[in-house]
C-alpha cells in the first residue's frame, strides 16, 4: 500500500477508535450515575451543602416526609429502625416536602421542632424540597428514574428508597409500607449484611 495513503488512513482509524471509546465511557458513566446518588449534593436544614458521597459505607433510607399527613405517624417507626440499626451503619435521610395537599407548610425550624417534640426524631432532616414537577430536586429526579427500581413519580408522602453502602439505589417502597414492616426491615438487614 502506498505510504501516502496509509498514514492518513491510519490516523483516521485511530481517531474513530478514540472517539468510539470516548462515547462508550460517557455512556457507562451516565448509566452509573442513573442508579447511584454519590454525585449529588443536597442542603441540610441550616442550608449547608451535604455531599451524599459522604455517606459511603452506610446503608441509607431516603424518605419524603410531611408533618400533617395521614402517614406522619410513620416518624415513630422510622425512629425505631434508626435506633435499632444506626450503630450497625444505617442512616435515615428525611426530606420534608409540601407537594401533596400542602401537608408540610412549616419552616425548617418548625418542622425540626415538630419532629423532635412529637416523635423524638434523631435522624437527619434536610431542607424542604420539591419531589414533583419540572423543579423537582436532582436527588428525586434520580431516585424516580433509576433503572433498578420501579420508575415514576412519587405518589404521596413517606415513600422510601433504600440505598446501598456504595450509593446505589436498590429498592423503592411506597408510602403504605411501614418502616417496621418485615419487607422493609428485611431489605435493610440484607444491605447491612445482618
Amino acid at each position: 500500500m502506498n505510504k501516502k495513503i496509509f498514514l492518513p488512513l491510519f490516523i483516521i482509524l485511530c481517531f474513530i477508535q478514540i472517539s468510539a471509546q470516548s462515547n462508550f465511557n460517557q455512556k457507562n458513566q451516565s448509566e452509573y450515575n442513573m442508579d447511584n446518588i454519590n454525585d449529588i449534593t443536597v442542603l441540610d436544614m441550616s442550608k449547608s451543602e451535604i455531599k451524599l458521597s459522604d455517606y459511603n459505607g452506610k446503608v441509607l433510607l431516603i424518605v419524603n416526609v410531611a408533618s400533617e399527613c395521614g402517614y406522619t405517624k410513620q416518624y415513630e417507626g422510622l425512629q425505631k429502625i434508626f435506633d435499632k440499626y444506626n450503630q450497625k451503619g444505617f442512616e435515615i435521610l428525611a426530606f420534608p416536602c409540601n407537594d401533596f395537599g400542602g401537608q408540610e407548610p412549616g419552616t425548617n425550624e418548625q418542622i425540626q421542632n415538630f419532629c423532635s417534640v412529637n416523635f423524638g426524631v434523631m435522624f437527619k432532616l434536610f431542607d424542604k424540597i420539591k419531589v414533583l414537577g419540572e423543579d423537582k430536586s436532582p436527588l428525586y429526579e434520580r431516585l424516580i428514574n433509576n433503572p433498578d427500581t420501579e420508575q415514576g413519580d412519587i405518589r404521596w408522602n413517606f415513600e422510601k428508597f433504600l440505598i446501598s453502602k456504595e450509593g446505589k439505589i436498590v429498592e423503592r417502597f411506597r408510602s403504605a409500607v411501614t418502616p417496621t414492616s418485615d419487607e422493609l426491615v428485611s431489605a435493610i438487614e440484607n444491605e447491612l449484611g445482618l
